[in-house]
């Protein structure tokens, strides 16, 4: 059985490339959504280099004692936790919840970059996830936010490493 990326056994894997990559565009000391925390590798790697970050997961135990704010909430059953916060950065990985696109986009600041990776159609070919609900198709990411953010970087395609895996990538700035 493959390992999840962010509840894997060793909490300290390192950051996704693809957000180390992009975090040059967070505005300094900035605020940093990271949605679906998991063991905090990115709110870790992100408050190290001086952002404020606020991590929220169902499950934060691999969180405690973290120099940011953490947050338990159920993202998929309760409502939105931010709906009165902005942020200059939101970072999602390995994690897909459509209904929070349009959240997402509300709670940009003007300025702000969505950084988000998770995985994609014909992942199944690889291991979990396999249900269709938690793939994203082909340019699924750039028809949600294109109309929305202006779009920095988009891939989508298969990888090896940290294991084989199929991946859509976008970052997107909110301009207004």
């Amino acid at each position: 059985m493959a390992q999840s990326f962010d509840r894997n056994v060793d909490p300290v894997l390192d950051p996704s490339d693809w957000v180390q990559l992009w975090a040059s565009l967070i505005r300094a000391r900035g605020r940093v959504l990271d949605l679906a925390a998991g063991h905090g590798r990115h709110a870790r790697a992100l408050a190290a280099q001086g952002f404020a970050v606020t991590a929220v997961d169902l499950d934060v135990s691999g969180l405690a004692g973290v120099p940011f704010e953490v947050i338990a909430a159920d993202l998929e059953a309760g409502p939105w936790p931010f709906v009165a916060r902005s942020f200059d950065a939101i970072v999602i990985t390995n994690y897909l919840h459509r209904p929070h696109f349009a959240h997402l986009v509300d709670a940009l600041a003007v300025g702000g970059v969505l950084i988000f990776e998770t995985f994609a159609v014909g992942n199944e070919k690889f291991g979990r996830p396999r249900n269709p609900a938690f793939l994203l198709a082909q340019g699924e990411l750039l028809a949600a936010f294109a109309p929305h953010l202006r779009i920095v970087a988009y891939e989508h395609g298969a990888e090896q490493k940290p294991r084989p895996a199929m991946r859509q990538r976008l970052c997107a700035v909110k301009e207004h």
